[in-house]
Protein backbone atom coordinates (compact mmCIF):
# COMPACT_ATOMS: atom_id res chain seq x y z
CA UNK A 1 0.00 0.00 0.00
CA UNK A 2 1.36 3.35 -0.91
CA UNK A 3 1.78 5.65 2.38
CA UNK A 4 0.10 9.35 1.12
CA UNK A 5 0.99 11.91 3.79
CA UNK A 6 -1.36 14.94 3.56
CA UNK A 7 0.43 17.95 5.55
CA UNK A 8 -2.17 20.35 6.92
CA UNK A 9 -0.91 23.59 7.16
CA UNK A 10 -2.06 26.54 8.97
CA UNK A 11 -3.74 28.65 7.27
CA UNK A 12 -4.14 26.43 4.21
CA UNK A 13 -7.29 26.39 1.47
CA UNK A 14 -9.71 24.34 2.98
CA UNK A 15 -11.27 23.20 -0.81
CA UNK A 16 -7.61 22.43 -1.46
CA UNK A 17 -7.42 19.47 0.95
CA UNK A 18 -11.39 18.39 0.50
CA UNK A 19 -10.24 17.97 -3.06
CA UNK A 20 -7.07 16.10 -2.79
CA UNK A 21 -9.10 13.87 0.14
CA UNK A 22 -12.11 13.48 -2.17
CA UNK A 23 -9.99 12.60 -5.51
CA UNK A 24 -7.83 9.91 -3.74
CA UNK A 25 -10.80 8.29 -1.27
CA UNK A 26 -12.31 8.05 -4.50
CA UNK A 27 -9.41 5.95 -5.85
CA UNK A 28 -9.35 3.50 -2.68
CA UNK A 29 -13.38 3.37 -3.16
CA UNK A 30 -12.46 2.13 -6.93
CA UNK A 31 -10.53 -0.83 -5.69
CA UNK A 32 -13.17 -1.58 -3.21
CA UNK A 33 -15.33 -2.17 -5.88
CA UNK A 34 -13.13 -4.47 -7.73
CA UNK A 35 -12.76 -6.41 -4.46
CA UNK A 36 -8.85 -5.12 -4.66
CA UNK A 37 -7.35 -3.87 -1.63
CA UNK A 38 -7.08 0.39 -1.34
CA UNK A 39 -4.01 1.49 -3.19
CA UNK A 40 -3.17 4.58 -0.89
CA UNK A 41 -2.87 4.72 3.00
CA UNK A 42 -3.87 8.41 3.27
CA UNK A 43 -2.67 9.90 6.27
CA UNK A 44 -3.01 13.21 7.30
CA UNK A 45 -0.18 15.73 8.94
CA UNK A 46 0.11 18.55 11.15
CA UNK A 47 2.65 20.77 12.65
CA UNK A 48 4.23 20.87 16.09
CA UNK A 49 2.42 23.97 16.39
CA UNK A 50 -0.65 23.40 14.78
CA UNK A 51 -3.03 21.28 17.44
CA UNK A 52 -6.08 19.71 15.32
CA UNK A 53 -6.65 16.39 16.26
CA UNK A 54 -9.64 15.26 14.16
CA UNK A 55 -9.69 16.86 10.59
CA UNK A 56 -13.16 15.40 9.10
CA UNK A 57 -12.89 11.71 9.97
CA UNK A 58 -9.42 11.39 10.16
CA UNK A 59 -7.07 11.67 13.05
CA UNK A 60 -4.18 13.80 12.73
CA UNK A 61 -0.98 12.93 13.42
CA UNK A 62 2.19 14.96 14.55
CA UNK A 63 4.84 15.87 11.62
CA UNK A 64 7.50 14.69 14.14
CA UNK A 65 6.16 11.38 14.73
CA UNK A 66 5.38 10.42 11.68
CA UNK A 67 7.11 7.30 9.14
CA UNK A 68 8.63 7.81 5.86
CA UNK A 69 6.24 8.55 3.59
CA UNK A 70 6.15 7.41 0.11
CA UNK A 71 4.25 10.61 -1.42
CA UNK A 72 3.52 13.72 0.76
CA UNK A 73 0.66 16.46 -0.35
CA UNK A 74 1.21 20.22 0.15
CA UNK A 75 -1.95 21.90 -0.41
CA UNK A 76 -2.66 25.60 -1.20
CA UNK A 77 -2.98 28.84 1.10
CA UNK A 78 -5.32 30.17 1.30
CA UNK A 79 -6.22 34.24 0.35
CA UNK A 80 -3.91 36.29 2.51
CA UNK A 81 -0.22 37.08 2.69
CA UNK A 82 1.78 34.11 1.69
CA UNK A 83 5.21 35.68 3.68
CA UNK A 84 2.76 35.59 6.88
CA UNK A 85 1.94 31.97 5.44
CA UNK A 86 4.93 30.56 5.01
CA UNK A 87 6.69 32.25 8.60
CA UNK A 88 3.76 29.71 10.36
CA UNK A 89 4.52 26.99 8.36
CA UNK A 90 8.32 26.78 9.40
CA UNK A 91 8.38 23.88 11.29
CA UNK A 92 7.01 21.89 8.62
CA UNK A 93 9.83 22.97 6.40
CA UNK A 94 12.71 20.45 8.23
CA UNK A 95 10.17 17.67 7.82
CA UNK A 96 9.75 18.09 4.03
CA UNK A 97 13.24 18.09 3.25
CA UNK A 98 13.83 14.59 6.18
CA UNK A 99 10.83 13.24 4.15
CA UNK A 100 12.59 14.02 0.53
CA UNK A 101 16.45 12.72 1.85
CA UNK A 102 14.76 9.48 3.15
CA UNK A 103 13.28 8.92 -0.70
CA UNK A 104 9.53 10.29 -0.19
CA UNK A 105 8.46 12.41 -3.38
CA UNK A 106 6.59 15.29 -2.60
CA UNK A 107 4.10 17.31 -4.50
CA UNK A 108 2.59 21.01 -3.58
CA UNK A 109 -0.52 22.24 -5.00
CA UNK A 110 -1.20 25.40 -6.18
CA UNK A 111 0.73 28.38 -3.46
CA UNK A 112 1.62 25.45 -1.82
CA UNK A 113 4.77 25.24 -3.87
CA UNK A 114 5.87 28.55 -1.98
CA UNK A 115 6.43 25.94 1.10
CA UNK A 116 8.80 23.84 -1.06
CA UNK A 117 10.53 26.61 -2.12
CA UNK A 118 10.88 28.03 1.35
CA UNK A 119 12.56 24.80 2.44
CA UNK A 120 14.75 24.82 -0.92
CA UNK A 121 13.59 21.72 -2.34
CA UNK A 122 12.75 23.52 -5.86
CA UNK A 123 16.36 24.95 -5.88
CA UNK A 124 17.45 24.16 -9.94
CA UNK A 125 13.82 22.30 -10.73
CA UNK A 126 11.40 23.31 -12.82
CA UNK A 127 8.51 24.54 -10.92
CA UNK A 128 4.90 26.01 -11.35
CA UNK A 129 2.54 27.97 -9.00
CA UNK A 130 -1.01 29.70 -9.81
CA UNK A 131 -0.12 31.81 -12.63
CA UNK A 132 -1.05 35.44 -10.61
CA UNK A 133 1.33 33.99 -7.78
CA UNK A 134 4.23 33.21 -10.20
CA UNK A 135 6.28 36.41 -10.48
CA UNK A 136 5.98 36.60 -6.59
CA UNK A 137 7.83 32.80 -6.50
CA UNK A 138 10.23 33.63 -9.41
CA UNK A 139 11.53 36.86 -7.67
CA UNK A 140 11.63 35.81 -4.19
CA UNK A 141 13.19 31.73 -4.87
CA UNK A 142 15.60 33.01 -8.60
CA UNK A 143 16.69 29.75 -8.42
CA UNK A 144 13.61 27.67 -9.49
CA UNK A 145 13.57 27.17 -12.98
CA UNK A 146 10.26 29.00 -13.62
CA UNK A 147 7.04 27.41 -15.89
CA UNK A 148 4.41 29.70 -15.27
CA UNK A 149 2.92 28.58 -18.16
CA UNK A 150 3.13 24.57 -17.17
CA UNK A 151 -0.17 23.13 -15.22
CA UNK A 152 1.82 20.37 -13.93
CA UNK A 153 5.54 19.74 -13.33
CA UNK A 154 7.74 17.07 -12.18
CA UNK A 155 11.29 17.06 -11.65
CA UNK A 156 13.70 14.88 -9.46
CA UNK A 157 10.54 13.46 -7.28
CA UNK A 158 9.54 17.14 -6.87
CA UNK A 159 5.84 17.98 -8.45
CA UNK A 160 4.29 20.97 -8.64
CA UNK A 161 0.90 22.59 -10.34
CA UNK A 162 -0.84 25.80 -11.80
CA UNK A 163 -3.47 27.06 -9.95
CA UNK A 164 -6.84 25.93 -8.73
CA UNK A 165 -8.18 23.66 -11.60
CA UNK A 166 -4.34 22.55 -11.82
CA UNK A 167 -4.38 20.78 -8.82
CA UNK A 168 -6.82 18.05 -10.33
CA UNK A 169 -4.39 17.63 -13.32
CA UNK A 170 -1.59 16.84 -10.76
CA UNK A 171 -3.80 14.54 -8.70
CA UNK A 172 -4.61 12.78 -12.17
CA UNK A 173 -1.09 12.45 -13.28
CA UNK A 174 -0.08 10.85 -9.35
CA UNK A 175 -2.76 8.75 -9.49
CA UNK A 176 -1.60 7.54 -13.26
CA UNK A 177 2.01 7.14 -11.61
CA UNK A 178 1.12 4.87 -9.22
CA UNK A 179 -2.08 3.31 -10.05
CA UNK A 180 -2.11 3.04 -14.12
CA UNK A 181 -3.68 4.62 -16.92
CA UNK A 182 -7.62 2.65 -15.68
CA UNK A 183 -7.76 4.14 -12.47
CA UNK A 184 -6.57 7.72 -13.78
CA UNK A 185 -8.85 7.77 -16.37
CA UNK A 186 -12.20 6.16 -14.02
CA UNK A 187 -11.18 9.13 -11.77
CA UNK A 188 -11.11 12.16 -14.82
CA UNK A 189 -14.70 10.46 -15.30
CA UNK A 190 -16.05 11.14 -12.43
CA UNK A 191 -14.88 14.54 -11.57
CA UNK A 192 -15.31 15.75 -15.22
CA UNK A 193 -12.02 16.16 -15.60
CA UNK A 194 -10.57 17.45 -19.17
CA UNK A 195 -7.00 15.70 -19.24
CA UNK A 196 -5.70 17.27 -22.37
CA UNK A 197 -4.99 20.94 -20.25
CA UNK A 198 -1.34 22.01 -21.71
CA UNK A 199 -0.91 25.63 -20.39
CA UNK A 200 -2.54 27.27 -17.82
CA UNK A 201 -1.04 31.24 -19.07
CA UNK A 202 -4.42 32.18 -20.25
CA UNK A 203 -6.16 32.53 -16.96
CA UNK A 204 -3.77 34.37 -15.62
CA UNK A 205 -4.45 38.07 -14.71
CA UNK A 206 -1.91 40.89 -14.66
CA UNK A 207 -1.91 42.48 -10.66
CA UNK A 208 1.02 44.08 -10.31
CA UNK A 209 2.06 44.96 -6.54
CA UNK A 210 1.31 48.68 -5.49
CA UNK A 211 2.37 48.45 -1.58
CA UNK A 212 5.79 48.01 -1.86
CA UNK A 213 7.00 51.29 -0.22
CA UNK A 214 9.37 52.58 -3.12
CA UNK A 215 7.91 55.77 -4.06
CA UNK A 216 9.98 56.35 -7.50
CA UNK A 217 8.59 52.66 -8.65
CA UNK A 218 5.35 54.06 -7.62
CA UNK A 219 5.40 56.69 -10.06
CA UNK A 220 7.24 55.10 -13.01
CA UNK A 221 4.20 52.50 -12.45
CA UNK A 222 1.66 55.22 -12.76
CA UNK A 223 3.49 56.90 -15.48
CA UNK A 224 3.22 53.83 -17.19
CA UNK A 225 -0.50 52.62 -16.32
CA UNK A 226 -1.81 56.00 -17.73
CA UNK A 227 0.03 56.35 -20.89
CA UNK A 228 0.29 52.74 -22.15
CA UNK A 229 -2.12 53.24 -24.83
CA UNK A 230 0.15 56.31 -26.45
CA UNK A 231 2.81 53.56 -28.37
CA UNK A 232 5.31 55.49 -26.27
CA UNK A 233 8.59 53.57 -25.78
CA UNK A 234 9.29 52.66 -21.82
CA UNK A 235 12.35 55.87 -22.01
CA UNK A 236 9.77 58.32 -22.95
CA UNK A 237 7.62 56.58 -20.44
CA UNK A 238 10.12 56.84 -17.74
CA UNK A 239 12.37 59.67 -18.90
CA UNK A 240 10.83 62.38 -16.29
CA UNK A 241 11.28 60.10 -13.35
CA UNK A 242 14.03 61.97 -11.11
CA UNK A 243 16.66 58.77 -10.97
CA UNK A 244 18.78 57.18 -13.89
CA UNK A 245 17.48 54.65 -16.16
CA UNK A 246 19.68 51.72 -14.79
CA UNK A 247 18.04 52.79 -11.04
CA UNK A 248 14.78 52.75 -12.03
CA UNK A 249 15.07 49.14 -14.08
CA UNK A 250 17.20 47.98 -10.59
CA UNK A 251 14.31 49.77 -8.14
CA UNK A 252 11.53 48.24 -10.30
CA UNK A 253 12.49 44.57 -10.98
CA UNK A 254 13.58 44.38 -6.64
CA UNK A 255 9.95 45.90 -6.13
CA UNK A 256 7.65 43.95 -8.25
CA UNK A 257 9.73 41.22 -9.99
CA UNK A 258 9.91 42.48 -13.35
CA UNK A 259 11.14 45.53 -15.28
CA UNK A 260 9.42 48.44 -16.81
CA UNK A 261 9.80 46.95 -20.22
CA UNK A 262 7.82 44.25 -19.32
CA UNK A 263 5.81 45.79 -17.19
CA UNK A 264 4.81 47.98 -19.91
CA UNK A 265 4.46 45.00 -22.05
CA UNK A 266 2.38 43.31 -19.53
CA UNK A 267 -0.25 46.19 -19.05
CA UNK A 268 -0.63 46.43 -23.03
CA UNK A 269 -1.46 42.80 -22.98
CA UNK A 270 -3.81 43.42 -20.00
CA UNK A 271 -5.63 45.77 -21.72
CA UNK A 272 -6.06 43.85 -24.83
CA UNK A 273 -7.52 41.09 -23.09
CA UNK A 274 -9.99 43.38 -21.87
CA UNK A 275 -11.23 44.47 -24.50
CA UNK A 276 -11.47 41.19 -26.71
CA UNK A 277 -13.53 39.90 -23.72
CA UNK A 278 -15.59 42.66 -22.87
CA UNK A 279 -16.04 43.98 -26.52
CA UNK A 280 -16.56 43.29 -30.15
CA UNK A 281 -13.89 45.71 -31.69
CA UNK A 282 -11.78 44.15 -34.05
CA UNK A 283 -8.19 42.49 -33.67
CA UNK A 284 -7.03 45.79 -35.47
CA UNK A 285 -8.73 47.99 -33.31
CA UNK A 286 -8.06 46.12 -29.84
CA UNK A 287 -4.41 46.32 -30.98
CA UNK A 288 -3.97 50.16 -31.64
CA UNK A 289 -6.31 50.45 -28.22
CA UNK A 290 -3.63 48.97 -26.66
CA UNK A 291 -0.53 50.74 -27.50
CA UNK A 292 0.72 48.78 -30.16
CA UNK A 293 1.17 49.80 -34.13
CA UNK A 294 1.98 46.65 -35.74
CA UNK A 295 -0.62 43.58 -35.94
CA UNK A 296 2.10 40.75 -36.41
CA UNK A 297 4.00 41.65 -33.81
CA UNK A 298 0.92 42.63 -31.45
CA UNK A 299 -0.53 38.46 -32.47
CA UNK A 300 3.11 37.22 -31.35
CA UNK A 301 3.15 39.13 -28.32
CA UNK A 302 -0.33 38.35 -27.18
CA UNK A 303 0.24 34.39 -28.01
CA UNK A 304 3.45 34.39 -26.13
CA UNK A 305 1.87 35.74 -23.31
CA UNK A 306 -1.82 33.96 -23.50
CA UNK A 307 -0.60 31.10 -25.27
CA UNK A 308 -4.01 31.99 -27.59
CA UNK A 309 -4.22 34.12 -30.58
CA UNK A 310 -6.42 37.37 -29.82
CA UNK A 311 -8.62 35.39 -32.11
CA UNK A 312 -8.85 32.42 -29.65
CA UNK A 313 -9.04 34.15 -26.56
CA UNK A 314 -11.64 35.83 -27.91
CA UNK A 315 -13.99 32.42 -28.98
CA UNK A 316 -12.69 31.83 -25.36
CA UNK A 317 -13.60 34.12 -22.88
CA UNK A 318 -16.02 37.27 -25.26
CA UNK A 319 -19.18 37.92 -23.36
CA UNK A 320 -20.76 39.26 -26.75
CA UNK A 321 -21.37 38.33 -29.88
CA UNK A 322 -23.37 39.24 -32.88
CA UNK A 323 -26.28 37.57 -34.58
CA UNK A 324 -26.63 36.89 -37.78
CA UNK A 325 -28.95 40.10 -38.40
CA UNK A 326 -25.85 42.45 -36.98
CA UNK A 327 -27.79 43.12 -33.49
CA UNK A 328 -25.41 42.67 -30.43
CA UNK A 329 -26.62 40.36 -27.59
CA UNK A 330 -25.36 39.15 -24.90
CA UNK A 331 -24.02 35.52 -24.45
CA UNK A 332 -22.47 33.95 -21.08
CA UNK A 333 -19.65 31.76 -22.79
CA UNK A 334 -18.72 28.30 -20.73
CA UNK A 335 -15.61 28.44 -18.65
CA UNK A 336 -13.98 25.00 -19.13
CA UNK A 337 -13.94 23.52 -15.34
CA UNK A 338 -11.12 21.53 -15.99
Amino acid sequence: MIQLGLLITHRHRLLSVAALLDVFESVNIFCERDNQPPVFDIKLFVPENHSVPFYGSYITHPIQLADKQDIVLVPAFGAGDLEVSIAKNQACIPWLRAQYQQGAEIASFCTGAFLLASAGLLNGKEATTHIDAAISLASNFPEIIMRSDAVVTEDKGIFTSGGATSSFHLMLYLIQRYCGRDLTLRTAKMFAIDMDREQQTYFGTFSPRQNHGDGLVNMAQQKIEKEYQEGSTIETLIQDIPASRRNVVRRFKQAIGVTPIEYLQRTRIEAAKKLLEQTDQSVLEVMLNSGYNDLKSFRQLFKKSTGLTPKEYRDKFNVFRLDTGGAEKRVLRTIPLS
